[in-house]
């Protein structure tokens, strides 16, 4: 599938602002599902400096600095991606990884500690990830699927296109929240079974609302040995594939960011607003 990709963010400020380092993360991924065919990315005022660089966990960063002051920042992005992962299963996964816990090789295990790391003790999501493993017979595939399913169906589904991730134990408790936060809640539930996951932020083929306006869009990916990456969509309650366009991936959230940046100035008060438009060859 093709992916034309518009994605326009405005920041505008009461008063003149000296604007601190930014970094932007909006340039699409290109590995063995997709292909960046073309990426263009505009902003408004010219930074001083700008440079890309290949961050730690393998996307795309464009570093930005300002001198000056202004009172709009605008940074306008257009991409065209190619998706060439109509069939998410297909690997067979290494016998020993079959079952849950995961037995990753000495190698994976150093190279994923950050994405198998639990991180703050979560009882509830804890139980419910140990449930969910003893329903499934601890088969690790019938694990990542039987949870994607719970999500989708029991989790009411909301649009929130600013703020934070809640956390996944208040997710799981409230039943309900954004991609981002069910994302996070499936993330934290593999790694309190040994699997490790992490976040990823993009686009999709399909609208969000009837309206048809268009977001942002984050789901998880579980590596499996055999396999390697693999994600899987609680919105939808379906397998990653050519629907999807991957934007940045991270043990965390924030590391998937895809603007984060720092403004100067006294008693300023500010607002954010954005376009998004996708037009697909399906």
């Amino acid at each position: 599938m093709q992916f034309d990709i518009r994605h326009t963010t405005t920041y505008r400020y009461n008063t003149p602002v000296q604007l601190g380092p930014h970094c932007v993360r909006l340039t699409p991924r290109t590995d063995g599902a997709q292909w960046l065919d073309d990426y263009r990315c505009t902003v408004t005022p010219e930074p001083a400096l700008q440079s890309r660089v290949l961050d730690a966990a393998g996307n795309v960063v464009t570093h930005l600095w300002f001198t000056g002051t202004t009172t709009e920042l605008q940074i306008a992005s257009a991409a065209r991606v190619v998706t060439r992962h109509d069939n998410p299963y297909d690997y067979i996964v290494a016998a020993p990884a079959t079952s849950l816990p995961l037995p990753y090789s000495q190698d994976e295990a150093a190279l994923l500690a950050a994405c198998r790391d639990r991180g703050t003790p979560a009882p509830a999501v804890t139980a419910m990830a140990a449930d969910l493993a003893r329903q499934t017979g601890h088969n690790t595939l019938a694990f990542v699927e039987a949870l994607n399913n719970l999500l989708h169906t029991e989790f009411e589904k909301e649009i929130r296109d600013q703020g934070a991730p809640q956390s996944p134990e208040f997710t799981l408790v409230q039943r309900r929240g954004a991609c981002r936060d069910l994302a996070l809640l499936f993330v934290a539930a593999c790694r309190f079974q040994g699997i490790a996951a992490r976040f990823v932020s993009g686009y999709q083929a399909r609208a969000q609302t009837r309206r048809r306006r268009r977001y942002l869009h984050a789901w998880p990916e579980v590596y499996i040995p055999g396999g390697g990456w693999r994600g899987y969509d609680p919105g939808h309650g379906t397998a990653v594939a050519s629907a999807h366009v991957a934007v940045a991936a991270a043990c965390t959230a924030a590391g998937a960011m895809p603007i984060d940046g720092s403004y100067y100035g006294d008693a300023v008060k500010s607002e954010m607003s954005f376009e998004i438009s996708i037009h697909t060859d399906a």
